[in-house]
């Protein structure tokens, strides 16, 4: 016998031992009785088997079931229904809850694999992985078990941030239903918490067709637009030195490079447009044309000129000089509170300025940590830390991201969306366009791996489903390998998603020329998703599906991974 084979055998022995004797123990028999007794099947959509309700410092309120299923106590009721093939999640009642655990006996034993997602952009930290009973899956999770792919999720624009934890034993469903960092205050009425769907894999489906068709059931209606989104922004090469000059002239170029067509390029002007960046405040406004840019209106019809459509970068919930107190947010006084109506206003009359000054596609940015004060690596279990409040206690954390973004959207009209930092679960239905990562780089390709690999493998069943997914951009610079770039210009130009270059002038050579024109061309126009075949076992996946063919690629270099940041 190999000592492979040896090393194998003695494993499975091991591995057996010890389900024996779990199953012989008492803790363990209790637990197989409970599944084998409850269903063998994992789908979810029945009633849960446990809710419990927690108030602030995670205190647990005693609740007890009635005979119709609604779970009640200390003025709070927490009812469900079952229906159109989901369970649909309500809370009423008294102002003391912050979260809610929703727990499904199941037996999930033979899962090899599970695929979690991200509450907002993800960060280099997708993966499947082996069962790990506390991690947090926002929004949905995929469960493999070697032949059928399981999808359990809620549907997108829920009224809270949820999440899921899976173990051998069941699922649950932690829903946060706080305003600020405190209970909301729901008065009368009744909270649609999330409606609850389960997709049962078929066999031998591939994992990823089965994420894909499980993305199109949790969507009901994404905002699509009617041609590929494709083009340039310049943040990758200028980070905020930017000038309309420069704009102009790298607009140009990809306008020349582009395929003559009805649907042209787009060109988007990243921070450092406005007088906040000029006056040394990035990120802030007043969301003027600086004097490096001048008259907006008068550059939008210069860029038209030029042959490309032009889009614009704003922050919407900083205050202006002029901007009341009163509307600053309790947690942070840098920023705005989206719940009073006049910051909707404010944000409104920007986003209608931007519109009226000819620009096609606006990239929102920052709402997700102006508003919870954590970027989504540093969330976990708890999108928001606690003890802090909304000027409208009413309404949930994801009411009010979901108002604000419904608020650009009407104020923008026709205009395209680009969300950036905004929540992925909450923005389908209003932004065309989806950040589904943290930046890439002009400067790091070990970046560009981490982040922009690693997001466009693992979201890109997303694309076409919620959104377009935007992994973020291309970037020719002097510091990055171009044998490198080449290869993630092929992928993003031939995977579907949305692809944005970055171009630094002065490297530009004929062979760049080359590529971009080949992957702008191939950009403009519909393609297949491409799908990462080698996603179970990496979490930089090299070999993919593009247009019906399988590719490989080198993402290491000479050097390999760098392991001390980027």
């Amino acid at each position: 016998m190999k000592p492979e084979s040896s090393e194998t055998s003695r494993r499975d022995l091991l591995k057996g031992a010890a389900a024996a004797a779990f199953a012989t123990s008492p803790v363990g028999a209790l637990a197989l009785t409970t599944m084998e007794s409850t269903q063998i099947s994992p789908s979810i959509i029945r009633f849960p088997d446990m809710v419990r309700a927690f108030g602030s410092e995670n205190h647990e309120i005693a609740l007890t079931k009635s005979t119709t299923g609604i779970w009640s106590g200390s003025g709070v009721e927490i009812g469900m229904e079952v229906k159109e093939g989901a369970v649909h999640l309500r809370l009423s009642g008294a102002p003391i809850v912050t979260r809610i655990q929703f727990r499904w006996h199941a037996d999930l034993r033979s899962i090899k694999g599970y695929l979690g997602d991200h509450w907002e952009r993800s960060y280099a930290d997708l993966e499947w992985r082996g069962e790990v009973p506390g991690r947090t899956m926002p929004w949905y999770f995929m469960a493999f078990d070697g032949k059928r792919t399981h999808g359990f999720g809620v549907r997108t624009n829920p009224k809270a941030f949820c999440f899921w934890n899976a173990d051998a034993e069941g699922v649950s469903l932690w829903t946060d239903v706080r305003s600020g960092g405190v209970p909301v205050n729901l008065g009368s009425r009744t909270l649609e918490i999330a409606q609850v769907i389960f997709r049962s894999g078929n066999q031998d489906e591939r994992p990823f067709t089965a994420t894909q068709e499980f993305c199109k059931q949790m969507c009901l209606a994404p905002r699509l637009p009617d041609k590929p989104i494709y083009g340039t922004n310049d943040w990758n090469y200028a980070y905020g030195n930017n000038s309309a000059e420069l704009i102009a002239g790298v607009s140009g170029l990809i306008s020349e490079l582009s395929p003559n067509s009805d649907n042209r390029p787009y060109s988007v002007i990243d921070e450092g447009w406005a007088m906040g960046p000029f006056n040394g405040k990035f990120g802030h406004g007043p969301w003027e044309g600086n004097p490096r840019f001048g008259d907006m209106g008068a550059f939008a019809s210069r860029l038209k000129g030029l042959g490309v459509r032009p889009g614009i970068w704003f922050r919407p919930l900083t205050p202006l000089s002029d901007s009341p107190a009163s509307w600053s947010l309790s947690r942070d006084k840098n920023y705005l509170d989206p719940t009073i109506p006049d910051v909707h206003e404010h944000v409104a009359k920007h986003i209608r300025r931007f519109a009226d000054w000819g620009y096609e596609m606006v990239k929102h940015d920052f709402s997700t940590w102006d508003l919870l004060g954590l970027w989504g690596f540093e969330m976990g279990a708890s999108p928001t830390r606690d003890g802090w409040h909304l000027h409208d206690g009413s309404k949930t954390n994801a009411e009010v991201l979901t108002d604000l973004y419904q608020t650009i959207r009407h104020a923008a009209g026709d205009v395209r969306l680009i969300g950036c930092n905004t929540v992925s679960h909450l923005a389908t239905g209003y932004h065309e366009i989806q950040r589904i990562g943290d930046d890439t780089s002009g400067r790091s390709w070990n970046r560009n791996r981490r982040m922009g690999v690693n997001t466009l493998a693992f979201r890109a069943a997303q694309h076409g489903a919620f959104y377009v997914a935007d992994p973020d951009i291309v970037s020719i610079t002097k510091a990055v390998p171009w044998n490198l770039v080449e290869q993630w210009l092929r992928l993003v130009s031939e995977s579907s998603a949305a692809l944005f270059v970055a171009i630094e002038p002065s490297v530009v050579e004929p062979k760049h020329k080359v590529a971009l024109k080949k992957a702008l061309e191939l950009a403009s126009r519909p393609q297949p998703v491409g799908e990462p075949l080698d996603w179970l076992d990496s979490d930089c996946p090299h070999r993919w599906k593009l247009r019906g063919k399988t590719t490989e690629f080198s993402w290491m270099g000479e050097t390999g991974a760098w392991p001390f940041g980027d």
